[in-house]
């Protein structure tokens, strides 16, 4: 039985190691491509619009998610899920659908593994297998949640560069849909993920979308508020002929104004954060070493003087 769980987390720790490793250093196409000198745009048009053919893993994966039945609901809710996340092809719902179900049926295996040693309640025994299987179910949800998380920091923290871009861009002559599509062709590799929005934003364009519905596509992709109100001065500045360089500037400065202003409000909250951490492990240090030495005198000299007196 040990032996059967050591080779099953043997497999799961190389498995994560391997599309670690792959993540990390392995470069993509449209990288290599923006360095041997290739358009951008070119690039990122067969990456956003070609339909790669998936492995045999991963039509398997497909197929098993498509098999289970899902409401209309869930799988609008889990694309926009996805989409927000980077992964717009229309297979990743199903995909992501089988890789919950087998994430369910590997918790429940592994539950029904270690439940003869857990516990010899048959009750205990069920609940601990359901709860396998629920939390298996669950965990790949979570994980989309925290990759959404993450892109949107990424597209936040990279917003304040395209705006001073897009500035000079307007300032030097382009018009908006000019200076977007530059935009996101110079911040290719500094801010691949922005640079994919904007560039899926240029072809929206291109292919006849009005400016008004791509911007709120590209607000609606993300589902980040800073690039909510980015839309909003783009849209109000579109409507009203106002000077765009100015709104921009000033939208820009705004940001990093609240940028600082969150900074300021986590430093203040260090002092209230670090009460506990302080008093669960930093205090009984100190107590140890201060009253310790007090103490093992007083157990070694103060006792046998009572205990004699005593007698």
């Amino acid at each position: 039985m040990l032996l059967t769980i050591s080779i099953i987390l043997f497999f799961v720790l190389m498995t994560a190691i391997l599309l670690f490793g792959y993540k990390r250093y392995s470069k993509q196409a449209s990288y290599v491509e923006q360095q041997i000198g290739i358009p951008v745009i070119s690039s990122m048009t067969e990456t956003l619009m070609s339909r790669k053919k998936g492995t045999g893993a991963t039509d398997a994966i497909q197929l098993l998610g498509s098999i289970i039945p899902a409401s209309p609901q869930d799988m609008l809710a889990v694309k926009r899920d996805l989409v927000m996340a980077g992964y717009r092809s229309e297979n990743a719902a199903a995909v992501f659908s089988g890789i919950r179900i087998l994430s369910a049926l590997f918790f429940l295996a592994m539950a029904f593994i270690v439940k003869d040693r857990v516990t010899v309640n048959p009750v205990l025994r069920i609940m601990l297998m359901i709860g396998g299987g629920g939390i298996g179910y669950m965990l790949p949800g979570f994980i989309l949640d925290s990759k959404i998380n993450k892109r949107q920091k990424t597209l936040r923290l990279s917003l304040p560069d395209a705006i001073d871009l897009m500035v000079i861009s307007v300032e030097a002559g382009l018009g908006m849909d000019q200076a977007i599509s530059y935009v996101g062709k110079e911040l290719g590799i500094a801010h691949p993920a922005l640079s994919d929005e904007l560039g899926l934003m240029s072809l929206e364009v291109r292919a006849g979308i009005r400016r008004s519905e791509a911007l709120h596509n590209l607000a609606d992709r993300t589902g980040e508020s800073e690039i909510r109100k980015l839309v909003s001065v783009l849209t109000q500045t579109d409507r009203f002929g106002t000077s765009m360089a100015n709104a921009l500037r000033t939208h820009s400065e705004y940001m990093r104004i609240e940028r600082r202003q969150q900074a300021e409000e986590r430093a203040a909250k260090i002092g209230v954060k670090l009460v506990f951490p302080i008093f669960f492990f930093i205090l009984p240090s100190m107590l140890l070493v201060t009253v310790g030495p007090g103490m093992l005198g007083l157990f070694k000299h103060l006792f046998p003087m009572m205990q004699e007196f005593a007698k």
